[in-house]
């Protein structure tokens, strides 16, 4: 689907957390060492998401403040306590649940959400938006060092 060009830089971020999730999968299923997979979710979470996530709620919620950010606001404060559970008491189950919550999250963005937006707001909110990403919005890179996941 085609993102409005005014979103489509949250969009792109949403590539890389659907890459995470997929490599801390693919390090279990290859039983990489659980502490290499919590040191790469201590720094997806610190390098990408914890921004990502702040952009999302103070650049979109105000203007679509509906149920839907509701939604959104609890998947980020689950993905955001899973991340510091996984900080303190990591496992296996808490690695799943990560990639899972986040892999579910990104969906309902992609599919959902950035839609519904797309759909509310006029072409004056959408530019808006656009030029307040532009401000603080930094290009995504996962240049983390330990490929665990190969």
């Amino acid at each position: 689907m085609k993102r409005n060009e005014n979103i489509v830089l949250l969009s792109r971020d949403h590539h890389f957390g659907l890459l995470c999730a997929w490599k801390i999968r693919q390090g279990l299923k290859k039983e990489a060492e659980i502490e290499r997979i919590k040191n790469y979710v201590q720094y997806f979470w610190a390098s990408h998401l914890k921004e990502h996530f702040r952009e999302e709620e103070e650049i979109l919620f105000p203007y679509a403040n509906d149920e839907m950010a509701d939604q959104i606001r609890r998947e980020h404060q689950l993905i955001k306590t899973l991340a510091s559970d996984i900080e303190t008491t990591v496992s296996t189950e808490l690695l799943t649940a990560f990639a899972d919550a986040l892999e579910q999250h990104i969906r309902f963005e992609e599919r959902t959400w950035f839609p519904h937006l797309e759909e509310i707001l006029d072409t004056q909110t959408l530019e808006e938006i656009g030029k307040a990403l532009d401000l603080i919005h930094e290009t995504e890179a996962d240049t983390y060092h330990d490929e665990f996941w190969k």
